[in-house]
């Protein structure tokens, strides 16, 4: 699907991988709007890519729906929707201290599967009403983030690995009930990536973690992350499928 002039939304585009994509979108032409919760980021980055900027909490029905609406009277329906936002909480299920509170389980998947079946759900209904963008028949395309946690949770990672299972799960029943109106949706599983969370992790740590991959031996890189959502765009034939980007990767 050809972006120009089309209308796009990346949520936790603040930063990190949602904003290296947010700027592949804007120079490939298409409109952005960009939403993370963290305001001063989101609206950097909308003045950086020339887009629109909201702060918005994606586990909020009112203000999801609020900035769609907005999004959509500036730019037009959604044709494209990149879920980014996200949190990778660790904690034990049962550690030191106790139990882990069941607050902190319900944060992790209201942020990371809740919110993004919420923006899914109201990307999808622009894209379902919208005129077709090409000769396949095209209407839009949804694209969320997983890990490689997904499958293969490490200690810790209970509530991360548990939510972003979810959000794997849910990605053949949409593209299933979408596919006869041409919208497509795909799901990227990353592995370790150059993110804030593993560069404050002291320097050893980062070296050991990323002896782990098998090539390349480092982190990915965020501009690897966008590059496949730009090819996923491109390539009408990916759907339905969840693709790990971990340079080859399993977790112990």
């Amino acid at each position: 699907m050809d972006v120009k002039g089309l209308a796009a939304i990346v949520t936790g585009g603040g930063s990190g991988m949602g904003a290296t994509t947010a700027r592949a979108l804007a120079k490939a032409g298409a409109k952005v709007a960009v939403l993370d919760i963290n305001e001063e980021g989101v609206k950097r980055v909308a003045e950086e890519i020339g887009g629109l900027g909201f702060r918005c909490d994606v586990t909020s029905a009112e203000q999801a729906e609020a900035v769609m609406a907005e999004a959509r009277e500036k730019h037009g329906p959604a044709r494209v929707l990149v879920n980014c936002a996200g949190v990778a909480p660790a904690k034990r299920i049962v550690g030191r201290n106790g139990p882990m509170p069941l607050e902190d389980f319900r944060k992790a998947v209201e942020i990371n599967l809740v919110g993004s079946f919420n923006m899914l759900r109201l990307a999808a209904a622009e894209m379902l009403g919208a005129e077709p963008v090409n000769e396949d028949g095209e209407r839009g395309l949804i694209v969320n983030t997983a890990s490689i946690a997904a499958g293969e949770g490490q200690l810790g990672q209970v509530a991360y690995a548990a939510s972003k299972a979810g959000v794997v799960g849910m990605m053949l029943p949409a593209a299933r009930e979408f596919a006869k109106s041409g919208v497509r949706v795909m799901t990227i599983a990353p592995g370790l990536f150059a993110t804030p969370m593993l560069l404050n992790m002291p320097e050893e740590v980062q070296e050991n973690l990323a002896n782990q991959v098998p090539f390349p031996k480092r982190f990915g890189k965020e501009e690897e992350f966008s590059s496949l959502v730009m090819h996923i765009l491109a390539n009408p034939m990916l759907n339905a499928d969840n693709i790990r980007l971990d340079g080859g990767m399993r977790m112990q």
